[in-house]
């Protein structure tokens, strides 16, 4: 009979019996979770699904046709006697070997004859030796017959243990079985039945917790069956793993200049950093600091790369680039891409290369939900960066070479923070530089160094020479100090400090036109500003008749609205397309479904804005976006309209031109002033421009002594408000407003002494 042993650790179980102390077995009850024994549960249960028993539950009890088979086959007596369970076994389970039959004699005898001893009477020995052999004939016949081998058979009972079946599996343990009980629910179950754990062992170790609410069995063998089809996926290992982080004595940007062997020498590790920096240490010694710093990384042969502020996007031919198929799970899908990344000169490196993709692209599918497009899209983002920036780190590459890939300003796109997770998974080190603190960060990582500095420096590029420094004075960064102080949530404004806005458009009773109109945007109702964009209140006004009464003061009160900010048009069309606009023919290549194609707009040659600050560029690129998002022209992606829209905007005037580039969001907007006194109309150029110009911000009034609908034909909706003054006028001539005076007659008509 076997006796039941210790073991040191879980794995033991796994060990053959020639192998063991006193050739025991193992029967333990585990009730307490970590990640080892969630490792140990997996592979057990898998043993014992190959080589013996799981009982999920309780084992049913026999049922009477079960007892009735059994007592035709071997009658209803019964002995406590060694001879009379080898008879009655030889006949019930013949396929037993002798010795193996001996061996369930045996264990079955002393477990009966500890019941006797416990003072169980003859009745309820035979209530417990009718148990047990249908037990031993209906649910564990195939565990018998492999009694006796040195490879010992695996039972596994996941739930609480009864009485009855306790002495069946201490039989079954005696007999020469390892035996684990599962107990999900605590230890409490099974002390009713063994107050003093005669019988199993409890396993105990550091960091146990109790097993966690939806922890099963069958999430485990999940997980197992998930794990071998990715196995499939991976293909034999790369033989080199990384170690990020570990081998840094201080937490430091600088520890990157460590020499790579002198990281560490272990040949089966690469030795990478993987660091995000918030802030700055010392404001005047960050520029100087960076140049050293990156002077000595090329000085030293390391291969870097650098980008400034984001990732450039790939390109409609990186996109088109990437192999792909239709794919019905995420594991076809990173396989599918994956077969992308090669790298014929180094076997390894392109294994490590896939297998970290393979990583990132399953870890991110459980963030999508198992949304297998908004999956693919980034994954086609990761083999397009991967492809674009491979050759420059990893150019003739050979371990335990590791690059440097610097992303300085800004990481604010998921897409870029999954590419920069990806490359912390390979031979370079990631370093993100953030020496503004208030620029957006998404990177998140296990295995990601966070390191926050005291101050906040703006920086737009990382200086890689000694002549793209800007070294601060003390006394200009003691001014940069305080404007952070004065121009910050305090309704105090910084010229030019905003560099985008969205216009609203004011809804307004007519007498407070001439109230508005000359006012700053910042006290305007409705004016915000978070961040680096402004909500600017704007009028969009048109406004038929006039008042009864003489004209004159009709035409004073434009007078008074026309400023130095106004451009002013009194003949209508005033756009007919028929201007000189270079970028015109190239309409049709600047749009591609419904999105501008900024960078080929931008490196056309007769790119007419390139000379306005890069800012001012994004802002009007913005809003033609967004006036073909709305579609608010008629016709917009219908009927080719949306290219007259887009040759419309790239040949803004110049006199328009230098308005948006004076504008500042907080104080005095651009206005425009239509006057409108006959029966032409806004041409479709005129509507796509006022369109527009409502959008970057301007103020804009239409005054239509006639009352007619002359600027609404190309709109897809009503545009403006409207305002009803009086009697509608018409054939009025537009004065000249400069030498339009309050008594009524301009210096020339006084010389006739004609009254106007």
């Amino acid at each position: 009979m076997f006796q039941l042993g210790r073991i040191e650790k879980l794995h033991d179980y796994f060990s053959a019996c020639s192998r063991r102390w006193e050739q025991a077995v193992f029967f333990y009850r585990v009730a307490g979770y970590s990640g080892e024994v969630a490792a140990f549960l997996t592979q057990y249960d898998q043993a014992a699904r190959t080589n013996g028993v799981v009982i999920e539950g309780r084992i049913p009890n026999p049922d009477p046709k079960q007892l009735d088979y059994l007592a035709e086959m071997m009658g209803s007596d019964f002995q406590l006697d060694a001879g009379f369970l080898t008879q009655k076994l030889t006949r019930w389970l013949p396929r037993l070997t002798g010795v193996q039959r001996e061996a369930v004699v045996t264990a079955m005898t002393a477990t009966l004859q500890d019941l006797q001893a416990h003072g169980k009477n003859e009745n309820m020995l035979r209530n417990a030796y009718i148990k047990y052999m249908c037990w031993l004939y209906y649910k564990f016949e195939r565990i018998l017959g492999r009694l006796g081998g040195d490879e010992l058979p695996k039972i596994l009972y996941d739930g609480t243990v009864s009485s009855y079946e306790l002495q069946l599996l201490v039989i079954l343990a005696r007999a020469g079985a390892d035996i684990v009980l599962l107990e999900r629910a605590g230890d409490a179950g099974y002390l009713r039945c063994d107050p003093t754990s005669q019988y199993a062992q409890l396993y105990q170790a550091p960091g146990l917790t109790s097993f966690p609410a939806d922890f099963s069995l069958r999430q485990l063998r999940e997980q197992g069956r998930q794990q071998a089809e990715r196995q499939k996926l991976y293909g034999a290992p790369a033989g080199i793993a990384p170690c990020t982080n570990a081998w840094m004595k201080t937490p430091d940007v600088k520890e990157i200049l460590t020499a790579v062997r002198a990281r560490g020498d272990d040949p089966k590790l690469f030795y990478n950093a993987f660091v995000v920096q918030y802030g700055v240490e010392d404001k005047l010694l960050f520029p100087s600091d960076m140049v050293a710093f990156y002077q000595q990384l090329k000085r030293e042969g390391r291969k870097v790369c650098l980008e400034n502020g984001r990732l450039p996007p790939p390109t409609p031919e990186e996109i088109a680039a990437v192999r792909r198929r239709n794919h019905q799970t995420a594991e076809q899908l990173a396989a599918d891409l994956a077969a992308n990344l090669q790298y014929p000169n180094n076997q390894q490196l392109q294994t490590l290369m896939r297998q970290a993709f393979l990583d990132v692209v399953l870890e991110e599918d459980k963030t999508v939900g198992g949304n297998l497009n908004r999956l693919l899209n980034k994954a086609v983002y990761l083999v397009a960066w991967m492809k674009r920036y491979q050759k420059d780190l990893f150019q003739n590459w050979q371990a335990p070479e590791v690059g440097v890939f610097i992303l300085f300003g800004a990481c604010s796109g998921d897409n870029e923070a999954l590419f920069l997770r990806l490359l912390a998974k390979l031979p370079v080190d990631v370093l993100v530089l953030l020496p503004d603190l208030n620029a957006p960060c998404v990177l998140k990582d296990p295995a990601l160094l966070d390191l926050h500095k005291e101050h906040s420096l703006p920086m737009t590029d990382f200086p890689v020479e000694p002549s793209q420094m800007r070294v601060r004075t003390a006394a200009y960064q003691a001014e940069r100090e305080m404007d952070s102080i004065l121009y910050q949530n305090t309704g105090l404004y910084r010229a030019k400090q905003h560099q985008k806005a969205e216009a609203v458009t004011l809804q307004t009773m007519y007498e407070e036109i001439g109230l508005l109109w000359d006012q700053e945007l910042k006290y305007r109702p409705g004016f915000a500003a978070e961040g680096d964009t402004v909500t600017v209140p704007v009028l969009l006004e048109k406004i038929c008749g006039i008042k009864d009464g003489p004209i004159l003061p009709y035409w004073l009160e434009i007078k008074k609205l026309v400023t130095p900010e106004t451009t002013l048009v009194t003949k209508l069309p005033w756009q007919t397309g028929l201007e000189a606009n270079p970028m015109k023919p190239y309409a049709t290549q600047f749009l591609r479904q419904g999105r501008l194609q900024r960078e080929k707009i931008k490196q056309h040659k007769d790119y007419p804005y390139g000379i306005l600050r890069p800012e001012i560029q994004d802002y009007l690129l913005d809003k033609l976006q967004v006036l073909l998002d709305e579609k608010l022209i008629a016709g917009t992606y219908q009927n080719g309209t949306e290219y007259t829209i887009v040759s419309t905007i790239l040949g803004l005037p110049k006199d328009l031109l230098r308005r948006i580039q004076n504008f500042d969001f907080t104080k005095k907007n651009p206005k425009l002033i239509i006057i409108s006194t006959t029966e032409e109309t806004l041409s479709l150029e005129d509507s796509i421009l006022v369109a527009f110009l409502n959008l970057v911000g301007f103020d804009i009034l239409f005054f239509v002594p006639t009352g007619y609908q002359s600027i609404e034909k190309y709109f897809q909706k009503p545009f403006a408000n409207e305002h009803q003054l009086g009697p509608y006028r018409y054939d009025l001539q537009v004065p000249d407003f400069r030498t339009l005076h309050e008594g009524g007659k301009s210096s020339i008509r006084k010389l006739f002494g004609r009254s106007f």
